[in-house]
């Protein structure tokens, strides 16, 4: 008989974790508590023009490179995902103040494009990608190699800021602005993400950077495909209401439509606060319960979806990052004022090398403190009050990015909005957060969240757990799933997925 297990929420972290298990015999059941599949993988239509609610972009993808590897393991190959190449020479650009400033793929056109707006700087721009490569080779995340845990080396580089190590390798001031300018990638706070975080993103996006042409919710199509196909089930409007333990271990859940679900395993992919809540057992300490629950999350967002008029904006084939200062930092610290300090824009890929958009977004920070007076309230049930609040913003967004593409307002058929509520409640983000549980240097071991429990049949998994982002979540399914069938088998059967 097939060894079973339940998955709680069907985001990345659940749904990768499954087809895993499926792959290797195990009976799965991911259960999903909205309408929806996917997390932050949702994409939705409004007048028949879609837009992606997470995962805009991805990185490494080439044949050969880490999350290509990873991709062809999960059966998420070229005949169910299709990608378009952002702009080889452009897949960042930097606005500084007004000034631009282009990244390009790979070490030597990155360093030569940077070198030419920084000609003092390139021997240490040099110093800089050296110390990313090793940092990013010498960790199992990025070199795929078996490794005893998820992180196998950078102990310096996950105690040491980012601005920190940066201000250390380059002289320039502005040039260290625009380094750190992708922050919003993971909502990097000055003094305390690691550089180790940035290492990662960096040298991740910098080999290959693409869109997932139609939406990233094809990929959970495709691995909710694959479980059904290895006999497993991925079930919606499933909410679990309860993990029930007996003296010593977990023996299944309890969902809000009164079915029991029981398995030898759990792995929960949901916030590890709310999985704290579904469990009434001795089995898990009270100090750990309130580290768990007091953890301070990334930074919240507010996003405006807009829809072009027809043959009106050429696709931008790269994603735009705009500040109004000269440096890229403190964006989430902000006033009536002062907001948005910064923005995010890109662009929908609906097909495969599009002339035209049919769709984009904006996106900036945003407090939960600021939609606190909504906190209770139901989607599309809000009020007058709530609407106002986000047209008004929606407004400053579009106004600045009037300012950087002049014009761009005129060519705008209909724009939607969301908030932190919005994201909290139809991807179950905590708090709206845009990536879960913040690294924070100044926390030490006590900000890292572990894949196994005092439960010795509940596991976690999911962006809190290792780190955010589709490279973080899949080499964090692997560590969960290593518990299961051990992780130097699980890189054999990467290495033989790609052969």
């Amino acid at each position: 008989m097939k060894k079973s297990c339940i998955i709680i929420g069907s985001g990345l972290g659940g749904l990768s974790c499954g087809v895993i298990l499926a792959k290797n015999g195990y009976k799965v059941t991911v259960l999903e508590q909205g309408a929806q599949i996917g997390g932050c993988l949702q994409c939705f239509s409004r007048r028949g023009v879609r837009f992606e609610t997470g995962m805009h972009f991805i990185g490494s993808a080439d044949k050969g490179q880490t999350l290509n590897k990873l991709m062809n393991y999960l059966d998420l190959n070229d005949d169910k995902i299709r990608l378009n190449r952002l702009d080889t020479s452009c897949y960042d650009t930097i606005s500084l103040g007004g000034e631009k400033f282009k990244f390009a793929n790979g070490r030597e056109p990155f360093i030569e494009q940077m070198g030419a707006y920084f000609p003092k700087e390139k021997d240490n721009l040099n110093r800089y990608f050296t110390l990313i490569e090793n940092i990013s080779q010498a960790s199992s995340l990025h070199s795929l190699r078996y490794a005893d845990s998820d992180i196998a080396v950078s102990t310096e580089y996950m105690m040491r800021s980012m601005n920190e190590v940066i201000d250390s390798l380059i002289g320039d001031e502005t040039l260290r602005s625009v380094l750190a300018g992708t922050l919003p990638l993971y909502a990097a706070e000055k003094d305390k993400t690691p550089f180790a975080s940035h290492a990662y993103i960096m040298d991740f996006y910098n080999q290959s950077a693409f869109r997932i042409v139609g939406g990233s919710d094809s990929l959970a199509r495709s691995m909710k495909e694959t479980i059904e196909s290895l006999s497993g089930e991925v079930l919606t409007r499933k909410k679990v209401t309860r993990i029930i333990c007996d003296d010593t271990h977990a023996t299944g859940v309890e969902t809000a439509d009164g079915n029991l679900y029981t398995a030898q395993y759990i792995i929960s992919a949901i916030h590890p606060a709310r999985t704290m809540e579904l469990l009434d057992t001795k089995l898990i300490r009270p100090a750990f319960r309130n580290r768990i629950s007091t953890m301070r999350n990334t930074t919240a967002g507010f996003s405006v979806y807009i829809h072009f008029k027809k043959e009106r904006v050429p696709f931008l084939n790269y994603n735009y990052y705009s500040y109004a200062g000269n440096n890229p930092w403190n964006c989430e610290q902000y006033n009536e004022a002062t907001w948005p300090k910064g923005y995010l824009y890109m662009h929908f890929c609906h097909k495969e090398n599009p002339r035209y958009a049919e769709s984009g977004v904006i996106l900036s920070y945003m407090s939960m403190d600021d939609v606190a007076e909504w906190e209770n309230s139901y989607i599309e049930h809000r009020g007058d009050s709530y609407r106002k609040f986000k047209e008004e913003k929606a407004r400053k967004l579009l106004s600045r990015l009037n300012e950087e593409f002049p014009g761009i307002t005129d060519c705008i058929e209909h724009y939607y909005t969301s908030t932190p509520l919005t994201y909290r409640d139809y991807t179950g983000t905590e708090g709206g957060s845009m990536y879960g549980v913040a690294k924070d240097i100044s926390l030490g071991i006590a900000n890292r969240v572990p894949h196994k429990t005092r439960i010795p049949n509940l596991y976690l998994t999911g962006q809190n757990i290792n780190s955010h982002g589709i490279l973080g979540v899949f080499v964090g399914s692997i560590v969960t799933c290593s518990e299961f069938i051990t992780a130097e088998e699980i890189y054999k059967q990467i290495t033989a997925s790609n052969l």
